[in-house]
């Protein structure tokens, strides 16, 4: 005679319950690091992108900066200012646009984060549809 559900003994039943629980956790851990790996991945992309913007934010202040307040003072003195006045605004000019451009970048990469949703949600959802399989079962 073949077991049914009402004939099979309690001890089987916890048993295979308890073997079918410990293998959708262990799927379920399985698939949320795959998640988080997937996550961090894109995050990484993100501080990629923030990191080349603060570098050439920091080389365009060191080079840039000397480099072209230079030729706008001296384009300024020529224009008849005198030459503190031209050191003064070329410096401010040339910082603005710098910093725009510095801007623009770091603009970019957190961008890059709230595009990307941090949050585990195939292993959520795949975690309430266990709980309720477990539900169901007892």
């Amino acid at each position: 005679m073949a077991k049914t559900p009402e004939n099979t003994p309690l001890s089987e039943l916890v048993s295979g319950l308890l073997r079918d629980v410990t293998g959708l956790l262990r799927k379920e851990i399985d698939l949320a690091k795959t998640e988080a790996t997937e996550k961090l991945s894109d995050a990484l992309n993100g501080v990629e992108i923030l990191l080349i913007g603060l570098v050439l934010a920091i080389g365009a202040v060191g080079v840039l900066l000397s480099a072209i307040v230079g030729g706008v003072a001296a384009f300024l003195v020529a224009q008849g200012f005198a030459e503190p006045t031209a050191n003064a605004l070329a410096s401010a000019a040339v910082g603005v646009v710098i910093g725009l451009i510095a801007w623009i970048m770091i603009a970019r990469g957190l961008a890059v984060f709230r595009r990307n949703n941090l949050t585990l949600e195939r292993t959520t959802t795949s975690l309430g549809r266990d709980v309720q399989t477990v539900k169901d079962k007892l």
